[in-house]
């Protein structure tokens, strides 16, 4: 083991917080920033194109491609659960949206405990972050690193679909990150000049020619190293074997919903008869790190349609490929500018709900197979209504799989856990239906591939949604933030107990937001950064 430098901070994970966290405590020149990444550096360049996450999503060498357990609710199945192994993290291999959830899911995090986390208070780390598309106003802000897109043109099949919302009684919403999240609409996405702009573009990649900047990527954090309830350094491995190095002011947990309580629990911190069983000598008896995990749920319902114009027929043939390789090398234009998710639909499975708790996926593509294996799109043109339960009551776990801190963790989730999990589900495969039965949708319609038309009563559609859901991939609040033994962190993202060491990025959410948790994650590493400023400055003019 050697011991190879001393720094102001250490972050753990170079994913959707960990560059931000990285960029701004960088950012003043005046603090030595040791940023550690498990993966190689975002050259892929299937990562750089809007179409190209198809092609990330099982890719090993920049997808962790965990499983998780067999899920009992779910006929044991083990579900897909692809994660970013690379710089930029998750935001590097995802779909773009970006959604920032319903304002009440932040004044309930207050609520909660939770101070200084009510959404007139967020809002404006959203605004720091954001430089968007159509200029500023009270929601939106300009100028700042992450660009925020509209779609690149309108698309026949998603102007279809969102005239069969309005149909249905779904009104339009020309911002779900506005004033209000209830409706239909184009989805924006964080992409620039038609590229993807994870936040290694944003953030990380700016800052990289900072002297006080260290990133070492092909470094897996292993190990906090705690003394005297302070942590002081990481262990992590590299392929010349286990280095460390140590932190006079902060370690900064960064490793998401799943990394972050893996690393918690592999330096002591966790449930104390659990790391035992694993041979993990405990520092803190923390029986809430790895537990409260949540995430949102989906299935998905297809329609084959009568018209080549979807993302089947693209990746069916060569010569649309090679046209559509060539219009956006010379244009960037054509299909691979956008992501294929165009529009979507923020809903309430029932009108006596405060905030909507279903979104429904416009996609331009339908499939026989997504998961571990890869994607396999219909021989035939098709698409998808995805119907995603947005405020689940199961709570899940994450725990280590094996006392070898480089084996994937353990991830036990918990859908449907309650009988209102299931009928909101059921609600979402309804509202698809209804949705693609107007005029609009109809005339493109030529058959519904799944679940099909004789899945038609709740026992049918109930069995059809426990054989078909899959994650939505939006795992969070393993780490809790609040106050009590339900918790891991503070409101400053402090972990209870130990000095020196926070938490930041998805992981921290006392319940998951309603919508997509990139642009979220991102908040709350921005706000993460301010406040660990702040308390240095503090400690500073105290000390002095």
């Amino acid at each position: 083991m050697d011991t190879t430098d001393t720094y102001d901070y250490i972050v753990t994970g170079a994913g959707s917080a960990g560059c931000v966290l990285a960029a701004r405590l960088s950012e003043s020149g005046h603090h030595r920033v040791l940023l550690l990444e498990a993966g190689p550096p975002d050259t892929n360049p299937w990562i750089h194109i809007p179409l190209g996450f198809a092609k990330t999503y099982v890719n090993p060498k920049i997808n962790w491609k965990f499983e998780t357990v067999p899920q009992p609710q779910l006929g044991g199945r083990k579900l897909y659960l692809p994660r970013g192994k690379t710089l930029g993290g998750s935001s590097s291999i995802n779909g773009m949206v970006y959604i920032r959830g319903n304002h009440g899911d932040y004044d309930e995090w207050r609520q909660r405990g939770c101070e200084g986390w009510d959404f007139d208070s967020i809002l404006p780390y959203f605004k720091k972050a954001e430089n968007q598309t159509r200029g500023p106003d009270d929601y939106h802000g300009v100028g700042g690193p992450l660009h925020v897109s509209d779609q690149p043109s309108k698309f026949e099949l998603a102007e279809a679909a969102l005239a069969a919302c309005e149909l249905a009684g779904i009104p339009r919403n020309p911002d779900f990150n506005g004033a209000a999240q209830e409706g239909c609409g184009y989805y924006q996405t964080t992409t620039n000049n038609r590229r993807r702009w994870s936040t290694a573009q944003a953030y990380l990649h700016p800052a990289r020619a900072r002297k006080n900047l260290v990133v070492q990527t092909g470094a897996q954090a292993t190990k906090v190293i705690i003394e005297n309830n302070r942590a002081v350094g990481v262990e992590f491995h590299t392929a010349q074997g286990r280095r460390t190095a140590r932190a006079r002011g902060e370690i900064i947990v960064s490793g998401g919903a799943f990394g972050s309580p893996q690393l918690l629990q592999l330096s002591g911190l966790g449930p104390a008869q659990h790391l035992r069983d694993m041979g993990i000598a405990v520092v803190r008896d923390m029986p809430s790190v790895g537990g409260n995990l949540h995430d949102h749920f989906n299935t998905n319902l297809n329609w084959r349609i009568n018209k080549a114009i979807t993302l089947n027929d693209l990746e069916n043939s060569w010569p649309r490929k090679i046209a559509a390789a060539a219009q956006y090398a010379l244009f960037r234009s054509g299909p691979m500018a956008s992501n294929g998710i165009h529009a979507g639909v923020f809903t309430r499975s029932d009108s006596r709900l405060e905030r909507p708790d279903l979104q429904i996926n416009i996609f331009e593509w339908s499939t026989l197979e997504r998961g571990i294996n890869g994607v396999r799109p219909h021989p035939f043109p098709g698409f998808t209504l995805m119907p995603v339960h947005l405020r689940p009551d199961g709570r899940g776990t994450v725990r280590l799989g094996s006392p070898d801190p480089l084996a994937p963790p353990a991830v036990q989730f918990d859908y449907l856990r309650s009988e209102y999990d299931m009928q909101a589900m059921l609600a979402g495969v309804r509202l698809a239906r209804q949705i693609a039965a107007q005029a609009p949708l109809r005339a493109y319609i030529v058959e519904e591939i799944t679940p099909g038309i004789k899945v038609e009563n709740d026992q049918d559609l109930a069995n059809f949604v426990r054989e078909s859901g899959v994650s939505n991939q939006h795992p969070t609040s393993s780490c809790a933030m609040g106050h009590g033994p339900a918790t891991v962190v503070d409101p400053r993202l402090r972990v209870h107990g130990i000095d020196g060491l926070r938490v930041a990025d998805a992981s921290i959410m006392p319940v998951v937001v309603g919508g997509n948790t990139n642009a979220p994650t991102i908040m709350i590493a921005e706000k993460a950064a301010a406040m660990i400023l702040e308390d240095a400055t503090t400690f500073q003019r105290a000390a002095a």
